[in-house]
């Protein structure tokens, strides 16, 4: 991998910053055990809440994780959690597992109980009392398929004094990451940000994934991650080299406040972490 031509000494030290320390995320299918092993150790491992499964699934795979050695951070989703009982019989385990890290998602499950988004599972944490020391929660720089952009934004000003951060979801776009940003601090959203960014993957693994997760979610979910079909249809697959290097300016801004890459590994760990090793190497 040759050195980035379009990245002065500042914005190499940016990059740098961000994709030293990411967080990997995971999604609970048969594969994930294998795939964690090319990661590095003690690296931090978000476990995502599948529709098609449980939120105990999910605990399972956190807790695998972190007898392994990893800094597990679970997805909670708030269509999946049943009532308070479910909620706090939840948080009891991750307390057993010394896991003190979530990232609270609404959720692309039909609703199976009383909480219908992240901000009252929120409210409902709070009344029953937690032990965790960071809490994160998801925005969208291009929008929403359903939800409209002023609920969006509203939704993290409710949730902001519950938070530890934000992550975006999957763009391709540093242009409209870099406004979203900009918007959100504008209107007092001060939240860090864990910016998403894809790993490196293949077509043919990828349309895997997608029969494994079933169509359904497929499709709520590509319809949220605009430009991934484009993106990852062409020859080889598709790698963040020129999102990364467009979002330097953003990440070397303390007023964006930027801490860090969320990377969406699609389960190709080692695909994405080869990568990341070698274009660090590079930087």
């Amino acid at each position: 991998m040759t050195v980035p031509s379009g990245l002065d000494r500042a914005g190499r030290a940016a990059v740098r910053r961000i994709l030293e320390h990411p967080k990997f995320e995971v999604l609970p299918l048969k594969n994930v055990l294998d795939q964690v092993g090319w990661l590095p150790g003690g690296a931090t491992v978000s476990i995502t809440a599948s529709p098609t499964k449980t939120l105990e699934d999910t605990m399972d795979v956190a807790a695998e994780l972190c007898q392994r050695g990893f800094q597990a951070v679970p997805h909670l989703s708030a269509r999946m959690t049943h009532d308070k009982r479910h909620l706090a019989a939840l948080l009891g385990r991750m307390e057993e597992l010394e896991i003190s890290r979530i990232f609270l998602v609404g959720g692309d499950a039909s609703q199976r109980g009383i909480f219908p988004d992240a901000y009252s599972l929120l409210l409902a944490m709070d009344d029953i009392g937690h032990h965790l020391s960071e809490i994160g929660v998801t925005s969208y720089p291009e929008g929403h398929g359903v939800i409209t952009d002023a609920k969006l934004r509203q939704a993290l000003h409710d949730k902001q004094p519950y938070a530890s951060y934000l992550t975006t979801q999957m763009c391709f776009d540093p242009v409209a990451i870099g406004d979203f940003v900009s918007g959100c601090r504008a209107d007092g959203i001060v939240l860090p940000v864990q910016i998403g960014i894809p790993g490196v993957a293949d077509r043919l693994k990828l349309i895997q994934i997608s029969t494994r997760i079933g169509v359904g979610q497929s499709v709520r979910f590509l319809s949220k991650h605009r430009g991934l079909v484009s993106r990852f249809i062409k020859p080889g697959g598709y790698s963040p080299e020129d999102l990364l290097e467009g979002l330097a300016p953003l990440a070397d801004d303390p007023a964006a406040a930027i801490v860090g890459v969320h990377i969406y590994t699609f389960n190709q760990c080692e695909t994405t972490e080869r990568w990341r090793q070698e274009y660090l190497a590079a930087l």
